[in-house]
């Protein structure tokens, strides 16, 4: 029987010398097919790899947005173009700013860097699966951010389960303003897919154009 694929996995961080202890570091299920070390780069590795997940440090140089971090700006540049891949935040921050705005930004969990090599493996692996994961101490920033909503998460979580899976990815990128052949060719399928999907996910949401598929997506903090 053979061994299963490793894990593919982009590591970006500023500091060469964390990122050289990380990948020695790693569990033998874990590649590292890329490393990068400002956001630039980090975009460019991650389109280019499509990881099954990528460590991402918080404050990273080379953004255009001072508005929000580094992680945050790789995530919102390159998230939209490689749907199959996670995002997992590992940095020396452990501010509640920090952590809820690459959350919201995308990250699917949070790691502090105090976590040891055998910690980050393990939430690699998790997060490959779909889990979320975070340094205990952070997790109570995420549920007091995001259990701040109330009523409105729990309605867009119903809102949502009216989609497939595909629909809601379809209905991400294309709130954020992609195109029919950029969501194509993001997603691997056809121009003509993407309009089924859309059409499938203005009529569950009641909606009738992408402007207002975008003004949902944004009210329910999904983009």
């Amino acid at each position: 029987m053979t061994d299963p694929a490793p894990l593919r996995v982009v590591v970006v961080d500023d500091h060469s010398i964390f990122r050289a202890g990380l990948r020695a570091d790693l569990d033998r299920s874990i590649e590292v097919v890329g490393e990068a070390s400002d956001v630039p780069s980090a975009v460019e590795i991650v389109v280019a790899t499509r990881p099954d997940v990528v460590l991402l440090d918080v404050h990273l140089p080379g953004g255009a947005d001072a508005s929000v971090s580094g992680g945050a700006e790789v995530l919102g540049l390159a998230g939209p173009r490689v749907p199959g891949t996670r995002f997992l935040a590992l940095s020396v921050s452990d501010s509640a700013e920090d952590v809820v705005g690459v959350i919201r930004a995308g990250a699917r969990g949070y790691l502090t860097k105090g976590a040891s090599a055998a910690e980050v493996s393990r939430a690699v692996v998790a997060v490959a699966s779909g889990d979320a994961v975070f340094s205990p101490r952070l997790a109570g920033f995420v549920l007091d951010a995001f259990g701040a909503a109330g009523g409105e998460t729990a309605a867009a979580d119903d809102e949502l389960d009216r989609l497939s899976a595909r629909e809601q990815e379809v209905m991400r990128l294309i709130a954020r303003g992609y195109a029919y052949k950029e969501v194509a060719s993001a997603l691997f399928i056809s121009t003509k897919t993407v309009e089924t999907h859309v059409s499938s996910v203005l009529r569950k949401l009641q909606l009738s154009s992408r402007h207002e598929l975008t003004a949902w997506a944004n009210a329910r903090r999904l983009l």
